[in-house]
């Protein structure tokens, strides 16, 4: 699964919210039922994971994780502890908990965009601007391809 794009939609008075038909239909191909819900590290956005994602991300930190070191069991604790398993409805919505919708400032008006193998959910409003200027864009990827 890739999820690419950038799409808008709109989240109902309850928080509920239409995924994007060509993300569904990722899903669905896929047999993914369930979705992994949390705001994200780094960003004021919630992301998306398919459980199955999710599952190889978890695999991959218990990896680096000695579960008899405490501050490791702490740093585990703490990225598992907020999040929401979703599974979308017969009509392919999902409800977004009112403290995801508080934490990342979500009203009404929303931004899908998909980033690889995860979904990331904006409120339109935190778009307005690009992520990066375009010199810093450009100065980022001429770095890389040095490097």
């Amino acid at each position: 699964m890739h999820f690419w794009g950038n799409i808008e939609a709109k989240t109902d008075n309850k928080g509920r919210v239409f995924i994007p038909s060509g993300f569904r239909k990722q899903l669905e191909n896929a047999s993914e039922e369930r979705l992994i819900m949390r705001k994200d590290l780094f960003q004021d956005c919630l992301t998306l994971y398919p459980e199955s994602v999710w599952n190889e991300e978890l695999n991959e930190l218990r990896q680096r994780l000695n579960k008899w070191n405490s501050k490791h069991e702490q740093l585990f604790r703490q990225f598992v502890s907020d999040l929401e398993p979703i599974s979308p409805d017969s009509n392919g919505r999902i409800l977004i908990p009112k403290r995801y919708l508080v934490m990342c400032n979500i009203a009404t008006e929303v931004r899908f965009i998909g980033l690889d193998q995860k979904i990331e959910i904006w409120a339109k409003e935190n778009l307005e601007k690009p992520f990066m200027s375009p010199e810093d864009f450009n100065t980022a990827l001429e770095k890389l391809n040095k490097g």
